[in-house]
């Protein structure tokens, strides 16, 4: 009789258990304090935790519980998602495992086998979604998994693109790029897909990586990139939503829709010149009139939504080619943008462009947070979205208008300036400001939390002409950066939500790349590529409190609770790009008495 009521009691515990992950998935605008459901932990991205156990005044006696070993070492930035103290997480190259929360046991394992190893940017990925009885994930070979949450066997498998493009043999047969034949290619143009996926109303959406790439080499000279325009080099960015039940494709979206990419011609940003010569771009418009095809554009960062009235909000990526510029006339419209869609048709309501026609790489990749402010006392739903250029930018939800931009929290210089022979000296440069790295809010505070770099940059630019080639142009761009590595590093910034101000700044030795955790427990959680996970004070920016792992910790921390305990979790495994120590640690921390 006893066993009985033991089994009748875990029953009840488990049907309001998963009353209680449907219910914060219904309404993302109240945190779950036990576990944490999706990337952001709540639909508005805010990344903060109510949880308290785990504070200013106790952080010295955290210490480390467990951590899990995936025996993959590359480049690591799941974000766990937690649910009734089962642990989700993925791995570079698309394993997903299943781990108890409390003790790091592997519960299952599911084995992804890759159908191609070249990708834009590495095996990287950033996390699975949960819905129901389903662990979702997207796969850098252009797949969306569903998985049994329980077992971890393939529910149904859907292919999400498997568009394929070998652009440095395209290069080298149109323009006669034998030349960098020896360099170590870095990365190119292909469809790959790293974001944690978003679960929304039945949907699963994801977007794709690498549209806008180019060909980036390391030569002799430095870091290159080189982009031909007139449809040769690039691919169309998307988000795409699927069945979550079925796998079944409901809609697509290009961020690149048509001939309407050139745009309104823009020259400036609020009073900031982009110094375009419109005229020429005017001009090239006669020769290219279909670029847009394959314009780029790439989705990175999973997107945002307002449960309120059904927007989804992503960022979108660079135009391509990437750099250069001479092919592709025109704003290239919706490209370097913060964009809004119908969740139900996948139809655009609004895009507000940071950088029209951009030709340093700001890409809109950190995800966009939700969050409401008082102006002239009166509340305003707002969004904000830290960008490469060093700025956040607040925007009103419902139409896309910019309230403010931010005091820039990384050092700004030629912002905006055409790269040259001689070289210029640019910052932010193209790997940000804030690069993919999610933001954190704590909205009792008024505060956003950004996790920035900053990381000098010499442009160049290398005419080549190809007068004798079959390109319908007589020449095309290449861009070299020479990094200035005795001017780097990283900052972790407290900007008032209200005003923009910054309000304090905590300065890292290396440039931060993976993302923030706030909780209510007046602590900021991040870690940086030498290794070090850290907290701060969320009131006045003062460290706290240490952890020293053997891996670049560049993925952003999250927290929950099993058994009335509250537990601090990071992956450590370092950046292969940013050349910090990779590794395949999973770390999870508690306060021991």
């Amino acid at each position: 009789m006893t066993n009985n009521k033991k089994v009748f009691r875990s029953l009840i515990v488990s049907i309001i258990a998963s009353s209680t992950i449907f219910t914060a998935f219904a309404n993302s605008t109240t945190a779950d304090d036990t576990n944490w459901l999706l990337y952001g932990n709540t639909y508005d991205n805010q990344r903060h935790s109510t949880l308290t156990q785990i504070n200013d005044n106790n952080i010295h006696k955290l210490k480390l519980q467990w951590k899990y070993k995936t025996g993959i070492k590359s480049t690591f930035q799941t974000s766990p998602i937690v649910a009734n103290g089962v642990m989700y997480i993925s791995t570079p190259k698309n394993h997903v495992v299943a781990l108890n929360a409390e003790s790091g046991k592997e519960l299952w394992r599911y084995k992804h086998k890759l159908t191609k190893t070249k990708t834009c940017c590495g095996f990287s990925n950033k996390g699975v979604a949960l819905a129901g009885d389903k662990i979702y994930e997207a796969t850098i070979d252009g797949r969306l998994i569903a998985l049994n949450k329980h077992t971890g066997n393939v529910e149904w498998e859907t292919v999400i693109d498997d568009a394929k493009v070998n652009i440095q043999e395209t290069l080298q047969s149109v323009a006669g790029l034998e030349k960098f034949g020896d360099a170590n290619t870095l990365g190119g143009t292909a469809h790959t897909f790293n974001m944690a996926p978003q679960v929304y109303n039945g949907l699963v959406i994801v977007g794709s990586t690498g549209a806008g790439y180019g060909l980036h080499l390391d030569t002799k000279d430095g870091l290159a990139v080189i982009g031909i325009g007139d449809g040769r080099t690039g691919l169309r960015g998307f988000l795409v939503a699927f069945d979550a039940e079925t796998g079944k494709e409901v809609w697509r979206w290009y961020s690149v829709q048509g001939p309407e990419w050139t745009g309104e011609w823009k020259n400036s940003v609020d009073g900031v010149p982009l110094n375009r010569n419109i005229e020429e771009e005017k001009e090239a418009l006669k020769h290219f009139p279909h670029t847009w095809k394959l314009g780029g554009g790439s989705i990175a960062g999973t997107p945002t939504i307002d449960t309120e009235t059904g927007l989804i909000f992503i960022g979108t990526g660079n135009p391509a080619p990437n750099m250069d510029d001479s092919t592709r006339p025109g704003d290239n419209r919706d490209t370097s943008s913060i964009v809004a869609l119908d969740s139900r048709t996948g139809k655009k309501v609004w895009a507000f462009q940071q950088v029209p026609h951009d030709r340093w790489g700001y890409d809109v990749s950190s995800p966009a947070v939700l969050f409401d402010i008082t102006i002239d006392g009166k509340k305003v739903k707002a969004l904000g979205q830290a960008g490469k250029t060093g700025w956040f930018y607040v925007l009103e939800r419902d139409t896309g208008r910019l309230i403010y931009r931010s005091e820039p929290f990384v050092p700004q210089r030629n912002l905006f300036t055409n790269p040259t022979e001689e070289g210029v000296y640019i910052t932010p440069a193209i790997a940000g400001g804030n690069n993919w790295s999610p933001v954190s809010v704590n909205a009792k505070k008024n505060r956003v939390f950004i996790a920035a770099l900053h990381s000098p940059v010499m442009y160049y630019t290398k005419k080549i002409d190809s007068t004798k080639s079959n390109l319908p142009w007589k020449s095309y761009t290449y861009f070299n950066f020479v990094e200035d590595k005795n001017d780097r590093y990283g900052t972790l910034t407290s900007i008032d939500l209200a005003t923009g101000k910054i309000d304090w700044q905590h300065k890292t030795q290396l440039p931060m790349l993976g993302g923030v955790l706030s909780t209510a427990g007046n602590l900021v959680f991040s870690g940086e590529g030498n290794g070090e996970f850290f907290a701060l004070d969320a009131s006045t920016g003062k460290k706290l409190w240490s952890y020293q792992s053997d891996y670049g910790v560049n993925a952003p921390p999250m927290t929950y609770r099993v058994n009335g305990k509250q537990y601090v979790a990071v992956a450590a495994g370092g950046n292969k790009i940013a050349n910090y120590p990779v590794g395949d640690e999973l770390l999870v921390f508690g306060i021991e008495e």
